[in-house]
């Protein structure tokens, strides 16, 4: 007999990396990470595939070390979807019930919803993501759930998603035509935010800023619920461009300087001086700790008050006196929490996953924020369909255990 664990799988195609994860769930518990692969990422700029030949290969390999870490066949994904062409609204749905004395019930709030989901977006956008946030019966806010309730009015307010088409689209196509299903398209925010977000910290109000390579995500929490969300075209790239250009070094010892040595807000003791090597044809060259803070500075202030700017105009921002969590590859910027308190005038913190266990090498990282939330949303998503183990065969192994009764 098949006992209730299932297998659930998370692909990430990133302007840096490239990530599968697989994890193994069972219901009421968390997900045991069993297997991860992560290549370096060669077709894919500002989040969206730019080099689909390279961004195959890469997906490949990194599926192929996912498999053999954890013994098991990847049949299907959830994918994670970025791009600044990604953005969002909050929309409201009615629904008269047919008389005063009317028990809600599911159907009901099936159809209020339905009715919210019937958003009118641009003709080249599809909807990603719609999610609940509350409901209102007969002008009553905050109901959490309404069924039993009498009411002759119910309405429901939901968070929506969405993004162009084409470019969605995109990355599912190469994926499928790797012969691996796409279950469902996840915004990289919103996969984030379920990984390294609890259910008190939504409630008192957070926001989730997760720094990429090419592109910065961000969600904001409020009340329990997404009241926002958004990406900037802008990342930890962006900052390695600045400092080649400013400090006229190559890329490669721009992103080394930004690694080591880099701080998002400049130190007292900015007085000193780094040395690098000669290289072929080039004479060694010192570089100021000052004019390398400095530059990373500028940008990194910029990336944080363009969010501020964004969440003021969707009229989020008066609301918000909760906290700002860090995560993404960027979140390991010295100083970066000091700028994100100084900007939002709001306690902030790098953000630690929560809702998996496992592999120690993948939960302690903050650049795998991303990964983790597509699988905990995955099994999620699998244990309330019921179908276990739909994507993968039934036990690790299983296949080689076939091939050897042959």
């Amino acid at each position: 007999m098949f006992d209730d664990k299932f297998i659930v799988a998370g692909l990430e195609i990133g302007t840096s990396k490239v990530c599968a994860v697989v994890a193994e769930a069972v219901p009421g518990e968390p997900l045991n990470i069993l297997g991860a692969g992560c290549v370096p990422s060669r077709g894919v700029s500002k989040g969206e595939i730019v080099n689909t030949t390279a961004a195959e290969e890469d997906i490949r390999r990194a599926v192929a070390e996912a498999e053999k870490m954890s013994d098991a066949e990847i049949g299907s994904v959830f994918l994670a979807v970025t791009g600044a062409h990604i953005a969002s609204f909050n929309n409201r749905g009615i629904l008269p019930t047919s008389a005063p004395n009317h028990v809600i019930d599911e159907d009901d709030v099936e159809s209020v919803v339905a009715h919210a989901s019937a958003v009118n977006v641009p003709a080249d956008h599809a909807v990603i993501h719609t999610v609940r946030q509350h409901f209102h019966v007969d002008q009553h806010p905050g109901v959490v759930s309404p069924v039993g309730l009498l009411g002759s009015r119910l309405e429901v307010d939901v968070h929506v998603i969405h993004g162009r088409s084409n470019r969605v689209q995109n990355s599912i196509r190469l994926v499928r035509g790797l012969q691996l299903d796409v279950e469902a398209a996840i915004f990289s925010g919103r996969a984030s935010a379920l990984a390294v977000l609890n259910a008190e910290q939504c409630q008192q109000g957070a926001l989730l800023v997760d720094l990429g390579a090419g592109v910065t995500e961000y969600a904001l929490y409020l009340g329990g619920v997404p009241r926002h969300s958004g990406v900037l075209p802008v990342g930890g790239d962006h900052v390695t461009n600045d400092i080649a250009i400013g400090l006229k070094v190559t890329l490669h010892r721009a992103e080394q300087l930004k690694k080591e040595h880099g701080r998002a807000v400049p130190a007292a003791d900015d007085g000193g001086v780094i040395t690098l090597p000669s290289e072929v044809g080039f004479a060694s060259k010192t570089i100021s700790l000052s004019a390398l803070h400095l530059i990373m500075h500028a940008r990194m202030d910029e990336m944080l008050q363009l969010i501020r700017q964004d969440l003021a105009r969707a009229g989020v921002l008066g609301a918000f006196h909760g906290r700002v969590f860090l995560t993404g590859g960027g979140a390991r910027t010295s100083g970066l929490v000091e700028l994100a308190e100084q900007t939002f005038q709001l306690p902030a913190a790098v953000a630690t996953n929560h809702t998996a266990s496992g592999l120690r090498e993948i939960l302690d990282q903050p650049e795998y924020s991303t990964a983790i939330g597509l699988i905990e949303y995955g099994g999620r998503q699998l244990a309330a369909q019921g179908q276990h183990n739909r994507l993968f065969d039934w036990f690790r192994g299983l296949k080689k255990k076939m091939g050897a009764t042959k």
